[in-house]
């Protein structure tokens, strides 16, 4: 087998010299693997949600024209990363093949069923077939295949959960482990897009930091999501708005903490122009954690400054240590939790 580098740069075409995340296409020939390569029979990807929501758009919700984009990206790329919004998503497979550089000495065996924890903006890959499309939960089943490198994250699907439901949580399993991260006991927390499948999760882990002595809000787009999310009763307050609209919700926010605001916003949604809201619902010495693909960075820092807001500003890595582990965690904490995601993903 030939030697890989650690990054995956060896499977780069074009422009040589970048990581895979950046370039605009990589070699996605699955005939020969690198020694530092496990190449996984692809069984589901989990599209981006900023991603999807952005292709399904574009196909006007047609499923054959979202078949044909997807396969026009692959093509072009060697991989998955949306040209409009940059982000790329993750995938559920069994692996097939392990380099010899690698056989032995990780914890996969072939056969094992696994869930990637890096972006298919980065990840070789082949579709050969679109078998389903499941716009409401943003995940297609392909025949396929695709490299994880060396340097790539993993998680094996555990036995005591569905795959699609294991899928769908790790997806968005950086959220809720940075959210445990930033909230402290007392916190007011406002959740951008707490009813989607993140939010719900950092609504989850929000409230469970925060305390008795903290609040969380959560703020969510359709009618259906917030009374969900009010069922759930994982927050203090819920409420319905357009989270495009800062105004409005600048002033309920301002009602529900007495003019105080924010400690932690946390943005979950996948839709543009939502800066401003974050920024402006959070206090000076707050986080603004922008979990969200769908953010402008440009937007929001300029925005700070044009309102002369001081908050801490944090770019959403999607990876966390201990992130999967956190995720899966608290799906088997929470009853109603699961039974939600089982309901709606599994």
């Amino acid at each position: 087998m030939k030697k890989g580098n650690k990054y995956g740069t060896h499977r780069v075409i074009e422009p040589k010299g970048v990581l895979p995340q950046p370039a605009n296409r990589l070699d996605n020939n699955m005939d020969e693997i690198y020694d530092n390569e496990i190449l996984i029979d692809v069984k589901t990807l989990n599209i981006d949600s900023a991603s999807f929501t952005q292709i399904e758009e574009q196909a006007q919700g047609d499923e054959k024209k979202i078949a044909e984009i997807m396969f026009g990206i692959v093509e072009k790329q060697g991989k998955h990363r949306n040209p409009v919004t940059g982000s790329g998503g993750m995938l559920l497979g069994v692996v097939e093949k392990i380099g010899s550089a690698l056989e032995g000495k990780i914890d996969l065996k072939v056969g094992d069923k696994i869930a990637t924890l890096v972006s298919l903006s980065l990840t070789p890959l082949r579709i050969d077939k679109i078998k389903e499309i499941r716009k409401d939960i943003d995940q297609v089943d392909i025949e396929g295949k695709a490299i994880l490198f060396e340097s790539g994250i993993y998680a094996k699907i555990p036995a005591d959960m569905p795959e699609k439901l294991v899928l769908s949580a790790l997806d968005v399993a950086g959220a809720p482990a940075q959210t445990a991260k930033l909230v402290k006991p007392g916190d007011t927390v406002l959740i951008i897009g707490a009813g989607g499948k993140s939010g719900m999760l950092c609504c989850y882990e929000a409230k469970k930091r925060a305390g008795v002595t903290g609040k969380v809000i959560g703020l969510c787009h359709s009618e259906k999501s917030t009374k969900r999310l009010q069922d759930l009763g994982f927050c203090d307050y819920v409420f319905q708005a357009d989270a495009t609209m800062p105004v409005p919700i600048l002033e309920k926010i301002e009602e529900l903490t007495n003019g105080e605001m924010c400690d932690v916003t946390i943005n979950n949604v996948n839709i543009t122009d939502t800066e401003m809201t974050s920024i402006l619902c959070t206090k000076d010495t707050g986080v603004v954690y922008f979990f969200s693909m769908a953010t402008s960075f440009t937007k929001a820092a300029l925005g700070a400054e044009g309102v002369g807001s001081d908050v801490t500003m944090i770019v959403g890595n999607g990876y966390t240590r201990g992130h999967a582990e956190i995720t899966l965690a608290l799906l088997r904490e929470s009853e109603k939790l699961r039974n939600i995601f089982t309901e709606l993903y599994a």
